[in-house]
C-alpha cells in the first residue's frame, strides 16, 4: 500500500483526531481512506445521473416515443447494475 503525506490546518487535524476519539474511524488512514471511497461513489453517481439525462435528451430530440413502463424499466435495470 502507497502512503501519502498530507498538511492540514490545525482545526482539521483536530477534527479527524476527535472523530478517532470517538470511534468512528481507526486511524486517520482509515478516515481519509472513508472519504476518498465516498468522494468516489458520489462521482460515480453523479456520472450516471448525467448519463440518464443525456439519454433523455437523446430520445425527446429524436422524436420517437415508448410506453413509460419500459423507459422506467431501463432505466431500473441500468440503476440495479450500477448498485450492483
Amino acid at each position: 500500500m502507497a502512503s501519502m503525506n498530507i498538511s492540514v490546518p490545525d482545526a482539521m487535524r483536530e477534527w479527524v483526531q476527535r472523530r478517532i476519539e470517538s470511534g468512528d474511524y481507526a486511524s486517520v488512514s482509515d478516515y481519509v481512506r472513508d472519504l476518498i471511497r465516498r468522494d468516489q461513489n458520489t462521482r460515480a453517481r453523479r456520472l450516471s445521473v448525467d448519463d440518464i439525462r443525456r439519454t433523455i435528451e437523446e430520445g425527446r430530440a429524436s422524436g420517437e416515443s415508448s410506453p413509460a413502463e419500459d423507459v422506467f424499466a431501463r432505466i431500473e435495470d441500468k440503476l440495479r447494475r450500477l448498485a450492483g
